[in-house]
């Protein structure tokens, strides 16, 4: 739940910030002067940037959650016990020793998004972040889809 807090925060932040600059901008495009009017346009740009990048983290922490929230309910997450450390995250060579077992899952069923989902938090446990957001995001669009289906 801090975490979620963290994010308010951070999200409120940016959104007093994006405001500011807008007025900034909005003053310095009235001004007249091309100068002015070239950072205007400037300032414009970089909120219009950085709220796209907000929208975006915030759109994936919230479909992951719904994930998360999905495979718990239905007695899908990993249960696999590793160390960790004070910290709480886990003792990587623990996490890659687990992580072959959910990359043959996903090789096994590439088109199902839970196996996509373990295999983020499988990354993510052997601290690859990277490829761990790659591995949900893929399953964030693997859901997507099957949800579609399903309506119709």
């Amino acid at each position: 739940m801090s975490a979620r807090v963290g994010v308010g925060v951070v999200a409120a932040l940016l959104v007093v910030y994006l405001v500011l600059v807008a007025q900034r901008a909005w003053l310095l495009v009235s001004s007249g002067e091309p100068v002015g009017v070239a950072m205007g346009v400037a300032l414009v740009v970089l909120p219009v940037l950085a709220a796209w990048a907000l929208w975006r983290e915030l759109s994936f922490g919230f479909r992951s959650s719904r994930l998360a929230r999905l495979l718990e309910a239905e007695g899908g997450m990993p249960a696999d016990d590793v160390a960790v450390r004070p910290s709480g995250r886990a003792v990587r060579a623990d996490a890659d020793a687990l992580f072959p077992s959910y990359r043959a899952e996903v090789e096994a069923h590439p088109e199902d998004w839970r196996a996509w989902f373990r295999l983020g938090l499988a990354h993510d446990g052997a601290g690859d972040r990277r490829r761990a957001r790659a591995a949900v995001r893929q399953a964030i669009a693997l859901e997507a889809a099957e949800r579609r289906r399903t309506a119709r």
